[in-house]
């Protein structure tokens, strides 16, 4: 019997150190001290936003000037054009392929020569390959391939001159290098 109450007692005393262990000062003095000291510094003010500058609109008068990323019209072509006086597309004409895609969306990627017939290869917007020739049409704007060699095709387009008339435009597809 007295050895189950000096168990008992064993037991008591244990918990009791153990809980006031656990329990005793802050194990997080530090922390606890820099929070108040942080808390105790003035308050800072935040700076005001900055005024807004409005924004001007930059007026780009040169749009009705040749864009600097087209290659310039060679001589030969200008007089080539220049003869027709009643110039308008054929929309009786049964429309190619590639006339559903805009010009800019095509890309010139290789040529090649069957027979004595050079051949230029198209790639459309869609990642398919085309073989067309002098002759053929291509582009939204009635755009006929009037000459072909390995580095380029020269296309004559039909567009609208604004009023009621039709005017030819020359544009050029060009192979386009990895490089550049």
């Amino acid at each position: 019997m007295m050895l189950s109450v000096v168990n008992k007692l064993t037991v008591v005393i244990a918990a009791s150190i153990f809980l006031s262990a656990c329990g005793g000062g802050s194990a997080y003095r530090d922390i606890d001290l820099f929070m108040d000291e942080t808390k105790a510094r003035p308050v800072g003010q935040i700076p005001p936003i900055p005024p807004f500058k409005a924004y001007k609109a930059f007026n780009y008068s040169a749009s009705g000037l040749r864009s600097p990323f087209v290659r310039p019209v060679e001589a030969k072509q200008v007089a080539r054009l220049s003869g027709s006086a009643s110039v308008k597309p054929d929309f009786n004409r049964k429309q190619e392929y590639l006339e559903q895609f805009s010009l800019d969306s095509m890309r010139m990627v290789g040529s090649l020569e069957i027979d004595g017939v050079r051949w230029a290869l198209i790639r459309d917007s869609e990642n398919s390959v085309h073989r067309v020739r002098r002759g053929n049409f291509l582009g939204r704007n009635h755009g006929r391939i009037i000459e072909s060699n390995e580095n380029h095709i020269v296309i004559i387009e039909i567009v609208s001159d604004g009023a009621e008339g039709w005017v030819e435009r020359p544009r050029t597809l060009e192979i386009k290098t990895s490089d550049g």
